[in-house]
């Protein structure tokens, strides 16, 4: 077990209170890993007043000098992969070539984001008067607070920390509980690789005892949440008297549509990746799957084959394919939710309970014949249970598909190719799959969702981070004399 600290203006430091907080192996309860400091409000003080006494220094430092650091920790990252992917395991419960993965794709955002010191100074314009000179250009928001969820632990604080150091702002980062240990790989490689004392600050703690100063003050000029819509909903109502911008990422409740004309073994492989792959864990997880009716009954016997024969355990053992749920209360809700689509007359069609001996382990598990007024097909999960919805046809399925509050992914199966781009067009999400899972992210693209899945302002990720993290100045030079 090792205790780790909190990084504030350069420093390891304990929290001011002296209190700590334990990080246990979710697939054996027992293991207490690491522990880390409870942050108190005077923490997060401090950690914000580091972020703005640094700031003018490191806005200072040219846009490709920032970026130099990136890729030499994009490098730190790559000769420790293994490592860190151990600890995500050991911690979060995803299997390691799951881990692997992500760190991976840590690396590679770093990377990407590395070049952007190069790219995107701004514009030239055409005057708007004889002999001048019109421009824009960009420059960095300031202190921007990144509170990011323990489902993706390196990969998400990757893709919000990157575009936010390289275009010049300092970042005070709160990972989840269940986050704490791959947060902390990420922020040391950071480190190592030459960032500034104060321009990262790093700090582990309940969120609803740091809000007042990572969230509702004026010290802060942005915000960049990821996590339910509860906490994002209080974030942006504390932020706005402070005019502060904010950036939401609030989960989904996906749909993958399965179309009559479908390749069925791809679309029960599709299924199985979106939905049971990561535990279900992931906020563009497939947890709706809306079938046609002439293929609904065989479509819900292969999935249900499919099922059965994952192998669930410890995600550091070989050839084990999906892990444990993170903690004891998710393993809990799942099995909430699995009782509640019972009581509203969903068909339990294989699992339902909970795997294995000692971890939080729950079985992959299918409902049939849900309708999706039930909660199970509204309602975010968080865990490996998807839900059969059978369709009559493709306008009702498209219908069924919209018809949740949530819009982040969604995805069809068909060779349909007009029917394809029909989806497409019509579907109410961000993130639109056609014979691809769900789940899974092109880094140099945009990301986000529509209706309760965002605040419907600002994307994530690729070209479109620029848009969050800096502010546009436009400057008007006449020649004149």
């Amino acid at each position: 077990m090792l205790d780790h600290q909190n990084l504030i203006q350069g420093k390891w430091v304990e929290s001011g209170a002296g209190e700590r907080m334990e990080s246990h192996n979710p697939a054996n309860p027992k293991e207490i890993l690491w522990t880390f400091p409870a942050a108190t409000l005077e923490d997060a003080h401090a950690a914000v007043e580091a972020a703005r006494t640094a700031f003018p220094g490191w806005a200072r430092v040219l846009p490709s000098e920032r970026g130099a650091i990136l890729e030499r920790a994009s490098r730190i990252l790559e000769d420790r992969a293994r490592e860190i992917a151990t600890i995500l395991t050991q911690e979060e419960g995803k299997t390691l070539p799951e881990s692997l993965g992500e760190v991976n794709r840590a690396r590679d955002i770093f990377r990407y984001f590395a070049g952007e010191g190069w790219r995107n100074a701004g514009s030239v314009y055409p005057g708007s008067a004889s002999g001048e000179l019109l421009y824009s250009q960009r420059e960095p928001l300031g202190v921007v607070t990144l509170i990011t969820p323990w489902n993706f632990p390196i990969a998400i604080p990757a893709w919000k920390i990157a575009p936010a150091l390289v275009y010049g702002n300092t970042v005070v980062f709160k990972p989840a509980h269940h986050g704490e240990g791959t947060a902390l790989a990420l922020v040391n490689a950071l480190v190592e690789a030459g960032l500034p004392p104060g321009v990262l600050n790093f700090i582990t703690g309940a969120g609803s005892t740091l809000s007042a100063e990572l969230t509702a003050t004026s010290a802060v000029n942005g915000i960049s949440f990821t996590g339910s819509v509860a906490v994002g909903t209080r974030i942006y109502q504390q932020a706005v008297p402070h005019l502060i911008r904010v950036q939401l990422e609030m989960g989904g409740k996906n749909p993958l549509v399965i179309l009559e004309d479908a390749n069925l073994d791809l679309a029960v492989s599709l299924t199985v990746r979106g939905g049971f792959g990561l535990t279900g864990q992931a906020c563009t997880a497939t947890s709706r799957v809306i079938v046609e009716e002439g293929i609904a009954d065989e479509f819900a016997r292969r999935i249900c084959e499919a099922a059965e024969k994952l192998k669930i355990g410890n995600g550091l053992e070989k050839g084990v394919q999906m892990g444990p749920a993170v903690s004891q209360d998710q393993m809990e809700t799942d099995l909430k939710y699995v009782q509640i689509g019972q009581d509203e007359g969903a068909r339990l069609a294989v699992g339902g309970g909970p795997a294995g001996d000692g971890g939080f382990f729950v079985q992959p598990t299918v409902f049939d014949h849900v309708r999706e007024s039930m909660r199970i097909a509204k309602e975010e999960i968080f865990g490996p249970v998807v839900s059969l919805i059978r369709a009559r046809n493709f306008e009702d399925a498209l219908e069924k598909a919209n018809a949740a509050g949530f819009g982040l992914a969604a995805g069809v199966v068909t060779r349909d190719l007009k029917k394809a781009f029909t989806f497409a067009n019509r579907i109410e999400a961000g993130v639109v799959k056609i014979n691809e899972p769900t789940t899974g992210l092109a880094l140099q693209a945009p990301f986000g969702g529509f209706k309760q899945s965002s605040a419907n302002t600002f994307k994530e990720q690729g070209p479109a981070a620029i848009e969050f993290y800096t502010r546009t100045k436009t400057i008007y030079v006449g020649h004149g004399g």
